[in-house]
């Protein structure tokens, strides 16, 4: 190994020198920020609990029921970045042994129910909220479809992405299943 062409990060000063690579949020998904804005909510609801709770031996009630229903929105809509990204538990076992049409077209099956499935669960959630109608939280006098729209968004994007990774994988040739060494950024 020659010493020589490793990244040199003790300066001639004999100081360690470093440097950030510049962060670039350009490719961030408008799901990406909800989440996040959704996270920090979450953030400050709990913090704001911790608060109430031990500095002020006076916990505030609401901050339960709302804590949670955030952590369901942080995980609805965080979901379709992992949608988008292709990285959701699989199996590929069978992709490794089977001749390359067949993982192919079980390839395509696999995007088609995905698609199918997220569908599903937007038609299934919007009917749901109907019959809900005016149904209030527990504690505080909001409706619930707040928190169910919530869930309907996170699906619908991760039905949507599902399309854009079926596009990607078509024009592709190929998906992660059958190739597991590529990512969605590989192209």
């Amino acid at each position: 190994m020659d010493i020589d062409a490793l990244p040199k990060v003790m300066g001639d000063d004999g100081e360690f020198h470093a440097t950030d690579e510049a962060v670039d949020l350009s490719h961030t998904t408008i799901e990406g920020w909800v989440s996040l804005a959704i996270f920090w909510a979450l953030g400050a609801v709990v913090f704001y609990q911790f608060f109430t709770r031990y500095a002020l031996n006076n916990s505030a009630s609401w901050t339960e029921e709302i804590a949670r229903y955030l952590l369901i929105g942080t995980v609805f809509v965080g979901a379709s970045i992992g949608v988008a990204k292709n990285n959701h538990i699989q199996v590929d076992l069978l992709y490794r042994y089977l001749p390359a049409p067949l993982c192919r077209a079980m390839s395509l099956v696999v995007d088609v129910l995905r698609i199918a499935f997220f569908a599903a669960m937007v038609v299934l959630t919007a009917q749901m909220m109907q019959k809900m109608g005016s149904y209030q939280m527990t504690i505080i006098d909001l409706p619930m479809n707040i928190v169910y729209g919530v869930c309907l968004f996170g699906l619908a994007m991760m039905a949507l992405r599902s399309v854009w990774v079926m596009k990607v994988h078509v024009q592709r040739g190929y998906s992660v299943l059958e190739r597991p060494e590529t990512t969605m950024e590989d192209r």
